[in-house]
């Protein structure tokens, strides 16, 4: 039952599985299931697990906010179990259905009930929704002598407002050249990939070309 050892490659695998068609654990708004997987992974999962790397940037960027996410916290092996659906519907006796909306005479539903009450007010509170992409970038060398260390370390040096650096790894692509595919984590209004493509290109002496491997809105 559910996602099984989060340090394992066997349970990141399910959770990159369970998450391709999901933007949370539970339901359409973070909860406490989404703190509770969380923790339990510790890191960041690596670039090539596309969908639990973008839930695990999100949930990362709320920060001490995620205290005041809505529902109960359960076991971890509570979640993820069976494919569950995202969203309960009017027949379905989830425990998540039953702590937001079970018996109002219940402590543990008022104390939810405040909750999701202080995450609502915070959630008003801002101006706007920012929006944040994950990318995952392909970025290839002239030839087999480039110096792979010094071209990731380069690429890293560049700092905009709006953009996080992720895992980054080496990737054989033939003759002996391999190309740098790393992950960023971009705010919409604040970060272009045009703009990004031309400072990581400008490193002229390592840098032939940058693709854009992967692109998903978070």
């Amino acid at each position: 039952m559910g996602f099984g050892d989060l340090k394992s490659k066997s349970g990141l695998e399910a959770l990159n599985s369970y998450l391709a068609d999901r933007s949370y654990i539970e339901g359409f708004q973070p909860s406490q299931a989404d703190v509770v997987v969380f923790k339990a992974l510790g890191k960041a999962p690596s670039a090539d697990l596309f969908n639990a790397l973008r839930w695990y940037n999100q949930i990362n960027s709320y920060g001490n906010d995620m205290k005041s996410f809505p529902g109960v916290a359960k076991p971890l092996d509570s979640y993820g179990s069976g494919g569950a659906a995202p969203a309960a519907s009017k027949d379905d006796d989830s425990d998540f259905g039953d702590d937001l909306f079970g018996d109002t005479d219940s402590e543990e539903d008022e104390e939810t009930k405040k909750r999701v009450a202080e995450y609502t007010a915070k959630k008003a509170k801002k101006t706007a929704i920012i929006a944040k992409s994950s990318l995952l970038l392909d970025i290839k060398p002239w030839d087999d002598e480039t110096d792979m260390k010094e071209m990731e370390r380069l690429v890293r040096t560049i700092e905009m407002e709006g953009l996080v650096w992720g895992a980054g790894k080496l990737i054989p692509v033939g003759y002996g050249i391999k190309k740098l595919q790393i992950n960023a984590v971009i705010e919409d209004d604040k970060v272009s990939t045009d703009d990004l493509e031309e400072k990581i290109t400008s490193f002229e002496d390592l840098v032939q070309s940058m693709d854009i491997a992967a692109f998903n809105k978070i």
